[in-house]
């Protein structure tokens, strides 16, 4: 029998992984089961192809407390990469062929070991993409962070910037108050430097997730207003918007539990189910590290406490890439948000 909405317990910041895990799998909300899905659209079963992103969270520490973040992050976590980690990290990309590192959190320029880390890994893989992933609020009125996008751009980085929306109202809403201003100051900054500009090299995309239970608008049209928009008011140029949808995990999950739409936005998921986007899937090629070093078919999983299949390394000191390239990939009901519409992962839509 379907559980009413108004019946679910809310999962709090303090509550542990599994409990989320527990309700996504349990909860019936008439929909079929993400494995019995992959199933039916002849795809399964679901499995890496590859390994050519490393992502790293570096730590779930962060400066802002968002309303959506899947991270859970904010000033108070603790949870912080060691160097030790760091240094299993850049080893993994001596013996490998990996030739992209996303460098996400919480806010990684919180890390102390920031910095070290990113001249590490420049001097190890010169050729390497290395993505740092920020929410932008950290670059102006901080001195102790305010070097930061001069030893970006030193360093050849990709800035993969958090901007929900384009508007002061929408973004304040659900970053905190005050949060555009300071990141419209921070990618006028970031332009100064040469971010943005198709002439310079230095990228600077930016992130849409939706505001509430729905899916992002198509990328493309999007992308076309976020231009117009900041251009016309702000002045601001950048490379690329990706879109992504909402996981129903984390304080999203709060929010839909609360709100009584957990069924609402589950189905809804469920029910733009899209084979297409199988093909493209994150996990098929990405391999997501812990703050502790723990492996991950990606960040989501992570959140969840869901760690690669027990068949391949389950650390970063123990990695091997035959054993991981081809793992068989660990799925749940949240897995939907990936596979919705036209498809969501780091890098924007799939379709």
């Amino acid at each position: 029998m379907q559980q009413k909405p108004s019946t679910f317990r809310k999962i709090t910041l303090s509550a542990a992984a599994d409990a989320q895990v527990k309700l996504l799998e349990e909860t019936d909300c008439g929909i079929i089961a993400f494995n019995k899905a992959v199933n039916e659209s002849a795809k399964a079963p679901l499995s890496a192809t590859g390994i050519n992103v490393l992502q790293i969270n570096t730590g779930y520490r962060c400066n802002l407390v968002c309303r959506h973040c899947h991270v859970e992050a904010g000033p108070e976590r603790t949870e912080v990469m060691s160097r030790q980690t760091m240094l299993e990290c850049l080893e993994t990309l001596d013996k490998s062929s990996i030739s992209t590192v996303d460098i996400t959190g919480g806010s990684p320029e919180m890390n102390p070991e920031f910095r070290w880390f990113i001249q590490c890994i420049r001097a190890k893989v010169s050729d390497a993409t290395i993505i740092v992933r920020s929410n932008l609020t950290l670059f102006t009125g901080n001195e102790k962070y305010g070097d930061i996008p001069e030893f970006l751009k030193q360093h050849r980085v990709t800035l993969i910037a958090s901007l929900p929306c384009y508007t002061r109202t929408n973004v304040d809403s659900i970053r905190g108050k005050g949060v555009f201003d300071r990141s419209i100051a921070a990618l006028k900054l970031l332009n100064t430097l040469g971010y943005g500009k198709e002439e310079t090299g230095l990228e600077l995309n930016l992130v849409y997730n939706p505001g509430g239970p729905s899916l992002p608008q198509e990328q493309h049209q999007l992308e076309m207003a976020y231009r117009e928009q900041l251009v016309e008011e702000h002045g601001i140029v950048f490379n690329h918007l990706y879109t992504i949808t909402n996981m129903p995990i984390s304080r999203f999950l709060n929010d839909l539990l609360e709100s009584g739409q957990y069924c609402h936005y589950m189905t809804l998921l469920a029910k733009s189910f899209n084979p297409l986007a199988m093909n493209n899937l994150m996990c098929r090629t990405t391999l997501s590290v812990g703050w502790d070093g723990t492996l991950y078919d990606c960040d989501f999983n992570q959140m969840l406490n869901l760690p690669v299949e027990k068949r391949a390394p389950q650390h970063i000191s123990l990695f091997n890439e035959a054993k991981l390239q081809s793992r068989l990939i660990t799925v749940g009901q949240h897995c939907y948000g990936c596979t919705a519409g036209a498809g969501s992962s780091c890098q924007g839509s799939l379709v």
